[in-house]
């Protein structure tokens, strides 16, 4: 039992390092410029391997959509922690602020990634890219209801157009201050919202 659990772990083991490599190389170079070969070097599987666990290269790009969700599933579990929904918005915005580095060299790693598969001919894989940014949206829109705004909706929209948009600049102009100066905006803009008052 031991010996065939071994191997199942090890593939396991493979997948995921193929799926974690996935996601940052694309994210890096995009899917056009990714080969197959790049992310089994990274993952440190033969390539002859990748195929075993998947089949194309669309498929590769399925599994770092995974990996983008899983990190959005971590993320917002670990901010459902903190007792108030302002503070949850505003921990994340900072945790946008901390990867302003990363935004200025590459973006955002789904925004990105939902752009350049939109402009491919099959069109199949943007709306799974789309499902992540649209959970976010919708995590956001809870937060800014638990805050008893009105418009919960919009405030979200609002807030994850801000981080596409300073990512997008950030990255364009290779300037991560972009990502700290309008960080502080949001963070302000936060602050500033409060509900409608209700005794009247």
């Amino acid at each position: 039992m031991t010996d065939s659990v071994k191997p199942r772990a090890r593939a396991a083991d493979k997948r995921r390092r193929l799926a974690t490599e996935a996601a940052r190389i694309l994210h890096e170079q995009g899917v056009e410029r990714t080969t197959l070969a790049d992310i089994a070097r990274a993952a440190d599987v033969p390539v002859g391997n990748v195929y075993y666990y998947f089949k194309t290269k669309d498929e590769l790009v399925l599994a770092a959509l995974s990996e983008h969700s899983a990190h959005l599933d971590e993320l917002t579990n670990r901010l459902d922690q903190l007792p108030d929904p302002r503070d949850r918005l505003k921990t994340l915005i900072e945790a946008w602020i901390d990867q302003r580095e990363v935004a200025a060299r590459y973006g955002c790693p789904t925004g990105t990634l939902a752009v350049e598969l939109d402009k491919r001919a099959d069109g199949t894989l943007d709306a799974e890219a789309g499902t992540v940014v649209r959970r976010l949206l919708e995590w956001s829109g809870d937060q800014f209801r638990a805050l008893g705004l009105s418009d919960p909706d919009d405030h979200a929209l609002t807030l994850i157009s801000a981080y596409q948009g300073m990512s997008l600049l950030a990255n364009a102009l290779r300037d991560p201050d972009i990502m700290a100066r309008q960080g502080a905006r949001l963070l302000h803009w936060l602050d500033s919202l409060e509900a409608p008052d209700q005794t009247t």
